[in-house]
């Protein structure tokens, strides 16, 4: 899958594009995740499906690298914006083994870590079952997808 970024746009009003996220979206706080919100919706969208990817995580698996946070899909089209801890939807399974979303947590003293939402507009509603893998989304969502973007955040562990 080619993760060409479209005119779909991703925001967030806890944080900037490359801005900090605040720590109450981390583990190092209560972890709930961020509100987020998107617009110029490609024409012909029915569904849109949400992950948070850390490509910084000293993590390196075979077809794989980084460190998944939050998968999220099954949101209707009629859905532009996710409120803080929004539990509606239906939840992958992250690479901390929970089908909910786990916030930044890098290891200490690593730096600073990018945290890519990546919102996925796609053209049909294909009702997945829950607990997929990044992989596994993707992988089903690839012929859909009809427009993409991004909004990357940063921490840095205390």
């Amino acid at each position: 899958m080619g993760f060409a970024p479209s005119k779909l746009s991703l925001a967030s009003s806890a944080f900037e594009n490359h801005g900090g996220i605040p720590k109450k979206h981390t583990g190092e706080g209560p972890d709930i995740s961020p509100p987020l919100s998107w617009s110029n919706i490609p024409d012909g969208t029915h569904s849109f499906a949400l992950f948070c990817h850390d490509p910084d995580a000293p993590l390196v698996t075979p077809g794989a690298y980084g460190f998944v946070h939050w998968v999220l899909y099954n949101i209707p089209t009629s859905v532009t914006a996710l409120d803080e801890d929004d539990q509606r939807f239906t939840n992958g399974v992250t690479d901390f083994g929970a089908n909910a979303y786990g916030g930044p947590m890098p290891p200490e003293g690593h730096g600073v870590h990018h945290y890519f939402f990546w919102i996925l507009a796609l053209d049909a509603d294909l009702n997945l079952p829950s607990g997929l893998t990044l992989e596994g989304l993707l992988e089903a969502i690839e012929p859909n997808v009809i427009g993409m973007n991004r909004l990357v955040g940063t921490y840095v562990r205390d």
